[in-house]
């Protein structure tokens, strides 16, 4: 890492902290997705999961080690050597790898949940981080609930880790209780009692709404690394939001005097890749991402914005990587075309993959006049980054009619390789092909969701539907994209089927 003291670093935990929020869970793939995306804009370091805790996050951890070249890959491990040695063993094909060893040192976590006394907590700091340091060089350790810790024994503790071999401190924020003057105090007691090369790190927890501004008001005082996730996913009210943080350190470079790593053109596209994995639109009045974030409806502003774009606007929609190009896509688009806006949108894809999205574009165009960026890279998680199939939708049709008679959905799938043909009543027509769909595969799920967005504007937009199913302890996401909305409400049915059944093989 370079030796700039104005120099920050971004430990994007999407892939771990992030995955915990309710609902965010990732299949493997998409998971290698987000990860080579997360890359792409340039993060230094990736936490891929905690090894130790599952085969899944072993897997995670082990492929986006071998997968990512250019930032840091990094597992959390707590103050135990069996997790240690899991940890390590799954970065051993890392070329960046990280062991992040954390263990919480509050009165109220040592008391209620470790049942440790503080003297326990210092030795199991010294034993763990001098057998992490033996497997890595690079060794980072975390404080948990460091901002309702005794402020002296947070310093003991950080002073132990340092003694034993670790580079960076992590002091987190890790229930969301730190105000940002009184965190940006704590920062500054500890690096007045450490040495100068230490880096200090913070993970801001958002429950009052100040992760951005208790980040921030540490980088004044001095933390020099912030763990964060895109859109500020994470437990409980999230985490700290890279792309709000980024782009604080952006706009108001002049006052923070940081620089940062993080190519801003790829925001967008990161929050965009992410939204379309976990099936969350990004909410309107999200800062930086969110579609009102360079709208303009009152006629002042309009005027203004007409005028020069800096009457209202800090920052351009360019600036992190919302489309500025002019490239049309349509039913005579070429391969060369199609190549290139799907590299514009962040999307690289082999040959015979773009043979595919050519084809399903091609497609698309008979059905609507107009194809937008978004219809596009729906047609790339439709065509190129869904799971492998169990369930297939061959064909459907549905007769709904206010003649007394309940609607009725006819399918035809393809399950395991055989043909299936279902006919099922409902009081809906959606509810009749649900209902079909899971008599047909034998399974019940509980629908917790549905959700349909419009993709694009106008009469013919590609509509995307959302639903949440659980069975059996397990939730899973699936989503469909058609211009017919009953189709793209069965394909997201089959979707989070299909996610199901590999969870349950992964169990």
């Amino acid at each position: 890492m370079p030796d700039s003291p104005d120099r920050i670093f971004l430990f994007d935990t999407t892939l771990r902290d992030g995955e915990q929020s309710p609902g965010a869970t990732m299949s493997l793939s998409e998971k290698i997705r987000m990860a080579q995306q997360l890359e792409l804009l340039g993060v230094d370091i990736i936490e891929a999961g905690f090894a130790a805790s599952s085969a899944g996050d072993f897997e995670c951890v082990s492929t986006v080690a071998r997968e990512i070249g250019n930032s840091s890959v990094a597992s959390l491990c707590r103050t135990v050597i069996a997790d240690i040695d899991k940890a390590a063993e799954a970065l051993r094909h890392a070329r960046k790898p990280r062991l992040h060893v954390f263990i919480a040192t509050s009165a109220l976590h040592m008391d209620y949940k470790l049942k440790l006394s503080p003297e326990e907590v210092l030795k199991a700091t010294d034993t763990s981080v001098r057998h992490a340091v033996s497997c890595v060089r690079d060794v980072e350790f975390s404080c948990e609930d460091a901002s309702r810790t005794d402020l002296d024994f947070m310093v003991e503790v950080c002073r132990t880790a340092i003694a034993a071999g670790a580079k960076t401190l992590n002091i987190p924020d890790t229930v969301g209780y730190a105000q940002p003057e009184e965190f940006a105090a704590r920062i500054a007691y500890l690096k007045a009692r450490i040495p100068g090369d230490i880096i200090i790190s913070v993970h801001c927890h958002n429950d009052l709404g100040l992760a951005v501004a208790n980040t921030l008001a540490a980088f004044r005082a001095g933390a020099r690394q912030a763990e964060v996730t895109i859109g500020g996913i994470g437990e409980r009210a999230g985490n700290c939001a890279l792309e709000e943080l980024v782009m604080n350190l952006t706009v108001r470079k002049a006052y923070y005097h940081l620089e940062h790593g993080i190519s801003t053109q790829q925001i967008f596209p990161s929050m965009r890749t992410l939204s379309r994995i976990i099936g969350r639109p990004i909410p309107v009045n999200k800062p930086v991402v969110g579609a009102n974030a360079f709208a303009h409806e009152a006629g002042i502003h309009q005027a203004g914005v007409l005028a020069n774009p800096s009457t209202y606007e800090i920052m351009t929609p360019e600036s992190i990587g919302l489309p500025g190009n002019n490239i049309v896509v349509g039913k005579h688009s070429g391969k060369n075309a199609i190549k290139s806006k799907l590299e514009g949108m962040g999307y690289h894809l082999e040959s015979a993959q773009i043979d595919l999205i050519l084809s399903a574009v091609k497609d698309l165009a008979d059905k609507k006049k107009d194809i937008f960026d978004e219809d596009l890279e729906a047609l790339v998680l439709e065509e190129i980054y869904r799971l492998p199939d169990k369930y297939k939708l061959l064909h459907l049709a549905v007769q709904s009619a206010d003649s007394g008679i309940p609607p009725c959905a006819m399918l035809v799938l393809e399950i395991d390789g055989v043909k299936r043909e279902h006919a099922q009543f409902g009081v809906g027509p959606i509810d009749a092909v649900f209902r079909g769909i899971s008599v047909a595969v034998r399974h019940s799920p509980k629908l917790e969701q549905y959700a349909v967005n419009a993709i694009t504007g106008g009469t013919d937009a590609l509509g995307e539907v959302t639903v949440r199913i659980s069975e059996q302890d397990k939730t899973a996401i699936g989503r469909g994209s058609h211009p017919d909305i009953i189709n793209a409400s069965a394909r997201a049915y089959i979707n989070a089927l299909n996610r199901l059944v590999k969870m349950q093989e992964e169990k």
